[in-house]
């Protein structure tokens, strides 16, 4: 049996259950308290755009989104995210049996993998998978959702088309949610990163991937424009449910990430 070990557990989030658990409970207060628009919490996303930052940062943001996804309940979940740690060409799937995380290990769809490396020719480079915008997703994943299987996809550089044909495959799947894994602009002073944030969101509720070249600096954003193609061609909506900075935080506005997540339903 093999494990696919925490890589930034203790860092950019706690590795202890119980801690990250105080946060959930927290962050849901104050969205049962505070969202103005309570139909969000119905919606039943096939998938969704999360931020991978610290959780301290972002885990309010993601959490959102999580849970939203469990109304779905999938049985399947394939996360996509780009590598930060190494160069890479192509897409790369984790081929460990479990992924461990505070809240018990996630069982990996192994026979999944093997169909993406046979039909998309995805490989396994181990080095590609102590990726934090990938990890940062599964203890959320295991908080909100049981017995379901995860499939972990991390790429570099690599054709849009390409991955966007494999996000298609996958939503054609029973059962199956995409999520993408970027965060928005990074270091800029909080004025200008919410003007380049917005040109990212108003591209993302729009479908327009042209848009996302035009200013927008999301690190993921080649997961973000493949799942874009995606979401046209199926005619999801997306519905933008929370955009913050690390200012609201740090209260460092000189210097900040912006995050985002959205829903696709």
């Amino acid at each position: 049996m093999s494990i696919r070990e925490e890589s930034v557990a203790g860092t950019f989030y706690p590795n202890d259950a119980k801690q990250i658990e105080r946060m959930i409970t927290d962050y849901n207060k104050v969205i049962d308290t505070h969202l103005k628009q309570k139909d969000i919490l119905k919606l039943k996303p096939k998938a969704i755009i999360v931020p991978h930052a610290g959780y301290i940062y972002s885990a309010f943001t993601a959490n959102l989104a999580y849970r939203l996804l469990a109304n779905s309940n999938p049985k399947r979940i394939v996360v996509i995210g780009p590598s930060h740690r190494i160069y890479l060409e192509g897409v790369s799937a984790s081929e460990y049996d479990f992924y461990k995380t505070p809240f018990g290990n996630l069982m990996i769809d192994r026979d999944f993998i093997s169909i993406l490396e046979k039909d998309f020719k995805v490989k396994f480079v181990q080095e590609a998978h102590h990726e934090h915008s990938t990890e940062v997703q599964m203890p959320l994943i295991a908080r909100y959702l049981k017995d379901v299987k995860v499939v972990e996809l991390v790429y570099g550089k690599e054709d849009v088309n390409h991955l966007s044909n494999i996000i298609d495959f996958c939503l054609n799947q029973k059962d199956t949610a995409v999520v993408i894994s970027t965060d928005l602009s990074h270091y800029y002073s909080l004025n200008d990163a919410k003007k380049l944030d917005n040109i990212c969101m108003d591209a993302i509720v729009n479908l327009n991937t042209k848009k996302l070249h035009q200013g927008c600096e999301a690190c993921g954003k080649l997961g973000v424009e493949a799942l874009l193609i995606e979401a046209k061609k199926r005619n999801l909506t997306p519905r933008l449910l929370d955009y913050r900075t690390s200012a609201d935080a740090s209260g460092d506005e000189s210097k900040v990430v912006g995050y985002l997540s959205v829903a696709f339903v």
